[in-house]
């Protein structure tokens, strides 16, 4: 009998990802799952590399029945999965800090002695006091206020892991990105707040990449760049809003990137946030978003109608307001664009019911959502009318997408069905629900996320959403 032959670890991890691949959304599938690296395979023991204990410690939280079952697929009921953290970043790689020349001044970077007799010296640069003394943080801006959902998911606890420990995590420096009004700002400011409450003596500074700008200027102007230079060096958390504004301004980014090396190896923590990926920068010395890239770059989404739904009853918990259920679910249905959309379109609504004198409820919420946004007026199609559509494409019978047949076909028509029904209609999630034989809301919310995550994975269901729509815009 020939002796067995040991599978290939790079076979057998593969395999395993492709059962993951259609187990998870492809966002935590590309977050997660992709930087992971098969190193070994003894016998039934899989070991696998991850790139940091905070991923090991999200792995292990989140993840594991799915790497557990996963595993003792390929490998049998005896099979065990072993990890091995690699931190791969450039940090033991950084490059001194130069002693580079400068028309003004003769050197960027002080002895920690004069670092220190500098604090006892005032600051020349018009707003350097005021910028110390107040950190320039919102006090409004917390963790405890920042709602997290898969949207924001690794950012959020990259942030809580750097705020523990700043400059001591792998996350240095963190940059944020992410289009406007998704949470970028309160999610460092959050970061820079905790800090002050855990570590009361450590510097904490929050700036725009503007007024770093505009201060170097001045200091520029005004002969001042070693007081400029040391108040940089003497922060230990440095916050820059909108790195992407550094753009084609070549002064300002040589004076950072020599700022961001000094503090990166002194072990403060940078906090970067942007508009784009380091990678996407334009306009940018490819020596400083180099560096960006040392520790954790993440993205911060668009939620999802649950993450929506639970940022409003957040922000109305807080000013002591109530609403129906049916109120709040229209208004985060409808604004799908951005936090800050949200919350101004909720803002409206108060305000309307307030001036006008008028109880709040779903039809005020309608008039004044129709006003705040344009496309929800062309949301006038009935329930019945897509579940008819969606029944003709996939020749199913009526009573099965509101049955409750298992069968993956009807399934995934009546998932399909919920989703239209959420885009072209105006009806809360409830309505939905029970439109489609008295299902809850949280079976609506699944329904739609499965049809997005199924969208970007799986060609054919892809195409059957297109023709879907095509035929329900015809009747737009």
């Amino acid at each position: 009998m020939p002796p067995t032959v040991q599978p290939d670890v790079n076979t057998v991890w593969l395999n395993c990802l492709r059962t993951i691949r259609a187990n998870v959304s492809q966002q935590s599938f590309k977050t997660w799952f992709e930087p992971i690296k098969p190193v070994k395979l003894d016998g039934t023991i899989l070991t696998i590399q991850v790139p940091s204990q905070f991923f090991f410690e999200w792995l292990e939280e989140h993840y594991v029945q799915l790497l557990s079952k996963t595993i003792r697929q390929e490998l049998g009921e005896d099979a065990r999965l072993q990890y091995r953290i690699v931190v791969e970043n450039n940090m033991n790689n950084t490059p001194s800090i130069p002693h580079v020349p400068h028309k003004t001044t003769p050197t960027y970077f002080k002895s920690e002695e004069s670092q220190k007799e500098a604090i006892k010296n005032p600051f020349v640069i018009p707003g350097l006091r005021k910028l110390e003394e107040t950190y320039q943080l919102n006090p409004k801006y917390t963790f405890q206020t920042y709602i997290e959902g898969e949207c924001n998911q690794l950012a959020r606890n990259a942030g809580l892991a750097v705020a523990d420990n700043p400059g001591g995590t792998a996350f240095n420096p963190l940059v944020l990105y992410g289009g406007v009004g998704l949470g970028k700002t309160h999610l460092a400011q959050a970061i820079g707040n905790d800090v002050k409450q855990k570590y009361i003596s450590k510097k904490v500074l929050y700036v725009s990449s503007e007024k770093f700008t505009n201060h170097f200027i001045e200091a520029v102007r005004g002969g001042s760049i070693n007081d400029f230079i040391n108040f940089y060096q003497l922060v230990d958390v440095l916050i820059v809003e909108d790195i992407q504004f550094f753009a084609h301004k070549d002064r300002t980014q040589d004076i950072f990137f020599h700022i961001f090396n000094h503090l990166h190896q002194l072990g403060k923590q940078i906090i970067l946030t942007s508009d784009r990926p380091p990678k996407d920068l334009q306009g940018m010395e490819e020596r400083l978003t180099s560096r960006f890239k040392w520790g954790l770059t993440t993205d911060l989404q668009v939620p999802d109608v649950e993450t929506r739904i639970a940022i409003l009853e957040m922000k109305l918990q807080q000013e002591g307001i109530e609403l129906d259920r049916d109120v709040v679910e229209y208004v985060a249905i409808n604004i799908d664009t951005s936090i800050r959309e949200l919350e101004g379109a909720m803002i409206s609504l108060l305000a309307q019911a307030s001036l006008t004198k008028k109880a709040i409820d779903l039809n005020l919420a309608k008039q004044t959502i129709k006003k705040f946004i344009s496309n929800v007026s062309k949301k006038d199609l009935s329930i019945d009318f897509i579940q008819q559509v969606v029944c003709d494409h996939f020749e199913i019978n009526y009573d099965d997408i509101v049955g409750k047949t298992r069968k993956r076909e009807i399934v995934q028509a009546r998932q399909l069905a919920m989703y239209f029904a959420k885009k072209y209609t105006e009806n809360s999630l409830k309505g939905i629900g029970n439109a489609f034989g008295g299902r809850d809301h949280s079976t609506v919310i699944h329904a739609c996320q499965t049809v997005q995550n199924l969208t970007e994975t799986d060609k054919e269901f892809q195409q059957n959403v297109a023709e879907v729509e095509r035929q329900l815009k015809m009747n737009l």
